[in-house]
């Protein structure tokens, strides 16, 4: 994407990219996602909690937009977001990576602005701007100086009604585009992995897809093919804006009417239920690629968040992740990397808040003189000790403690504050949610734990993909020929 990490669906994909605002990347989502960062630390007090989101208002436009401001009054900055629920899973075979194509595009000209013109302006007041391409969503964003919000407004309400770019931008645009699934995909012999894991596990679901698409359909995407898709999906009813920092929030609430009020919405196309359908086996895959070491993936399908307030085993499997894999003294780092040394790396991940499916992962490279199928034997093991034994209260502790640091050290940042609430929102909750599964996460026991590893880590739901190193010539270190900062 542009200038700043922000992909990656798992959450602690899009906090930990975003944070990085040199360059969001829309390269496949990290292999192994640590714990989402929309859930990433909610174990906080009741008064932290409460305290930390106590001000967040919201309006509605009659076009449908929402509007979303925090009031944080420690910095005179803001940040500025404007999301879309619409990301690569809303895609059509053969138009694989059009979302993220598009969101290219969107720094191109309009009615009122040549391109290039939007970064120039942006970096003129101050600040600094970028965006990021998802399964679920696609967002943009700035961080400017408080003066320049009504301008940032101003820009982005321009190109979510008038978007003009042309054939000739397209065609340049896309060989950026390419260039960055050659990097950071074909040459990065883990994304190769986590592409192959996820084609392999989703026989239907469209987060079989790659985020950045397959070459194939983007040698073959036409201007057109980007234009359709920003008509059928960028209007503002399936739009909010997220702002954060030193405003007042009626100010915003005027801004937001003037910029935005005389969009007309339109009807989008008709979202068709995605189902999965029951994985009946193991699946395997192996990977051929350049590389000094091999490499192994497993994901389980397991159940996603639904409801808040009923569900049980998403916040269970969420605490399970933490013990495996929450922080530097977690039992996969400490017993097969430090103490066995069968793991060079291993790490755990599960994303509960997503609009469509998801996967419980394990990963990790083996130690010197180990190889994969000891460290899936070892991963495996891991697993079954908690099933076996569970986890002692003193662990569990220990775990929320991490999470606790974890969300005090982001609510010092406004643009993590912006993505815990635009995040949470773009999977189909409410940022008034964030409270209930805060309750519910520091509810998690002990128990809890120990049942959803029983329950759903049979081999039946499983698929395993290995990387197979193969000689790397260091002559054919691919080189980019074109630059990937817009």
């Amino acid at each position: 994407m542009h200038s700043a990490q922000g992909m990656m669906r798992d959450r602690s994909r899009i906090l930990t990219e975003a944070l990085s605002v040199t360059s969001i990347s829309p390269m496949p989502m990290k292999p192994i996602p640590k714990i989402p960062a929309l859930l990433l630390g909610l174990l906080l007090s009741p008064v932290l909690a409460s305290s930390a989101l106590a001000n967040p208002y919201e309006m509605q436009l009659r076009n449908g937009l929402r509007v979303i401001v925090k009031e944080d009054h420690r910095a005179p900055t803001v940040v500025n977001m404007v999301w879309y629920r619409a990301g690569s899973m809303d895609e059509k075979d053969g138009y694989s990576g059009v979302a993220h194509a598009l969101e290219h595009l969107m720094f191109k000209q309009t009615r009122h602005h040549k391109s290039g013109e939007f970064n120039q302006i942006v970096a003129a007041a101050g600040g600094n701007d970028n965006a990021f391409t998802n399964l679920d969503y696609t967002a943009y964003f700035q961080i400017v100086p408080k003066r320049a919000l009504p301008q940032m407004m101003a820009l982005e309400s321009d190109r979510m009604q008038n978007l003009a770019f042309n054939k000739e931008e397209f065609a340049s645009e896309m060989k950026v585009v390419m260039e960055e699934r050659r990097l950071r995909t074909e040459d990065n012999p883990q994304a190769l992995v986590y592409e192959a894991m996820n084609a392999a596990a989703y026989k239907a679901h469209p987060y079989r897809r790659p985020v950045i698409g397959w070459m194939n359909d983007l040698e073959n995407m036409s201007w057109q093919d980007a234009m359709n898709w920003y008509k059928d999906w960028y209007t503002p009813s399936n739009a909010y804006v997220v702002i954060v920092g030193d405003v007042n929030k009626d100010e915003v609430f005027r801004l937001a009417e003037k910029y935005y009020g005389g969009i007309k919405p339109h009807a989008l196309p008709v979202r068709k239920p995605q189902v999965e359908p029951e994985q009946r086996g193991i699946k395997r895959v192996v990977v051929k690629a350049p590389a000094s070491l091999p490499y192994i993936a497993m994901a389980w399908k397991v159940p996603k968040l639904v409801d808040v307030n009923k569900d049980v085993d998403p916040y269970a499997l969420q605490v399970l992740a933490a013990v495996l894999d929450g922080h530097d003294a977690a039992r996969l780092s400490r017993t097969l990397v430090r103490e066995t040394r069968v793991a060079q790396s291993a790490g755990a991940g599960y994303d509960a808040t997503v609009r469509g499916e998801t996967l419980f992962y394990l990963d990790g490279q083996p130690g010197e003189g180990h190889t994969v199928a000891e460290l899936e034997a070892a991963l495996r093991g891991e697993l079954k000790k908690i099933q076996e034994q569970g986890v002692d209260e003193a662990e569990l502790k220990r775990v929320k403690v991490q999470l606790v640091a974890s969300q005090v050290y982001k609510r010092d940042s406004m643009m993590a504050q912006a993505m815990e609430i635009g995040g949470l929102e773009a999977s189909g909750f409410h940022w008034k949610d964030i409270d209930t599964i805060l309750e519910k996460l520091k509810g998690v026991t002990a128990a809890q734990v120990q049942a959803v590893a029983k329950k759903y880590f049979s081999d039946d739901v499983l698929t395993v993909a290995v990387l197979d190193p193969q000689p790397i010539d260091p002559k054919a270190a691919h080189k980019p020929s074109v630059p990937l900062k817009h």
